[in-house]
């Protein structure tokens, strides 16, 4: 019977016990804030300029593919691959055996007509003839010089000359071969003055007017070149969004060849007096930007407004002051109730 009695007191006991820590579990525990470690920046004064860099190619000023007006078979090619030709200078000549004869032919016709119409003058001096005769005489002199002219025009046709004076690059036909106005004969190229050829994203586009200078550099040459605008697109491209730019190169150097890669170096806007930041201390948000600046030991999450930027550092038009500590790293891990630790400023 003891023994029994010693049992329920131990089982009671038991049960006290655990209801007291079901409760205890109940009891939701103080929150404890965390502490971060973070670097800051101090706010100051700098100057800052935005400077991008695009992709761009070089250009010849003129470049044309070569062909022929009409169909013929070349008799003469009178140019070199790759040499230097003037404007006007014979490239090719086709055969014109068949329009050299029609030619004469109608030259030995108007010397007849020309000399039946000085006979029918004297004729009708002495009422030998009618005025209509003699019109009519005139006019075959004239449709025999008018004949001549077209036949001139043709057989200029069968001689393709120069446009302009260029570079020739490599020919596509050889001697003896017949050629049409579908068949390209060479290309050539005015390399003496270049033009650089880049788009900008749209939001820099209204920067981009004719006169401005840029610079640029090309893949294996230690110098930097110079381009004016010359002009740009009327309008912005919807695929890209954004507007192509045409600059003449500046001189002329051996090492700028048409076709190679440009980088441009786009000077878009300076600040000789902004209040900066590192950029990595801007938190984008979907409605705009945020800092996180350092108070007492407390983060203070402020909205700003940024300006121009270049590769390290932003500027801030509103929404923070000159000596304003602002966090640059742990950003991700502060939260409003954060405890921050600093590990390093940076002035």
């Amino acid at each position: 019977m003891k023994n029994l009695y010693v049992s329920a007191i131990a089982a009671m006991l038991a049960f006290a016990c655990t209801q007291k820590k079901e409760k205890n579990a109940e009891k939701p525990s103080a929150p404890r804030s965390r502490t971060v470690l973070a670097d800051a920046f101090v706010a100051k004064t700098q100057a800052l300029s935005e400077d991008i860099l695009v992709a761009g190619s070089l250009l010849p000023a003129e470049g044309t593919d070569v062909r022929s007006e009409i169909s013929g078979r070349v008799v003469s090619i009178n140019f070199k691959e790759g040499s230097e030709v003037r404007k006007g200078d014979l490239l090719v000549k086709l055969f014109d055996g068949d329009l050299q004869a029609q030619l004469k032919k109608l030259q030995v016709q108007l010397e007849i007509n020309e000399k039946t119409v000085e006979r029918y003058k004297a004729l009708l001096k002495i009422q030998g003839i009618s005025q209509q005769d003699v019109d009519l005489s005139e006019l075959q002199v004239n449709n025999n010089k008018a004949d001549i002219e077209l036949v001139k025009v043709n057989i200029s046709k069968t001689e393709i000359r120069a446009p302009y004076s260029g570079r020739i690059g490599l020919r596509n036909i050889s001697l003896g071969a017949y050629v049409s106005p579908a068949d390209l004969i060479a290309t050539i190229r005015q390399v003496d003055q270049l033009k650089l050829d880049f788009t900008v994203p749209e939001k820099y586009s209204v920067d981009f007017k004719q006169g401005k200078k840029i610079s640029f550099t090309i893949d294996g040459v230690h110098k930097t070149f110079g381009a004016t605008v010359l002009a740009t697109e009327d309008f912005i491209d919807a695929n890209t969004r954004s507007l192509t730019v045409k600059a003449l190169v500046k001189g002329s150097d051996p090492a700028l060849v048409p076709g190679a890669f440009a980088k441009v170096g786009l000077d878009l806007d300076k600040n000789s007096n902004a209040i900066i930041v590192p950029t990595q201390a801007v938190i984008p948000l979907s409605w705009g930007k945020q800092l996180v600046l350092y108070k007492n030991g407390n983060p203070l999450f402020q909205d700003v407004t940024t300006g121009i930027r270049d590769s390290a550092y932003v500027q801030i038009l509103s929404g923070l002051n000159i000596g304003d500590t602002v966090l640059i790293s742990g950003l991700m891990a502060v939260k409003p109730d954060s405890k921050i630790q600093l590990r390093n400023i940076k002035k």
